[in-house]
């Protein structure tokens, strides 16, 4: 099954580490009722119960430009790279299938698909 963990804001920029395509995470969520009335998972790094974990292999990464556009991208810069102070990681966001440069948001939607 596909799971959709919303990542970004202070909490990412704090202390989030890089995610990529491919790569198996276990994301620590909170349940958040959104302005439209939907439940979303959001990943949360701080002084929040843990409602569900999210455990599988991260099948698409994408950013949210404002007015909620999403587009794929090739992985999520740490939150380090995306302030700027991560010297090992210019924290640019990239089309994962023509490697253009996508300008950065704080918002991201990372689809994890676990298993069963």
């Amino acid at each position: 099954m596909d799971v959709v963990v919303e990542v970004g804001g202070w909490e990412h920029q704090c202390c989030g580490e890089a995610i990529e395509r491919d790569q198996l995470v276990d994301l620590e969520c909170i349940r958040h009722r959104g302005a439209d009335g939907r439940e979303r998972l959001v990943e949360s790094h701080h002084d929040h119960p843990v409602d569900e974990r999210v455990r599988g292999r991260v099948v698409d990464v994408q950013v949210v430009h404002h007015g909620g556009v999403a587009r794929h991208v090739l992985r999520l810069p740490s939150g380090g790279a995306l302030r700027g102070v991560d010297e090992d990681d210019d924290g640019h966001l990239e089309d994962p299938w023509t490697g253009e440069v996508i300008p950065s948001t704080e918002e991201f939607l990372v689809t994890v698909r676990t298993p069963g």
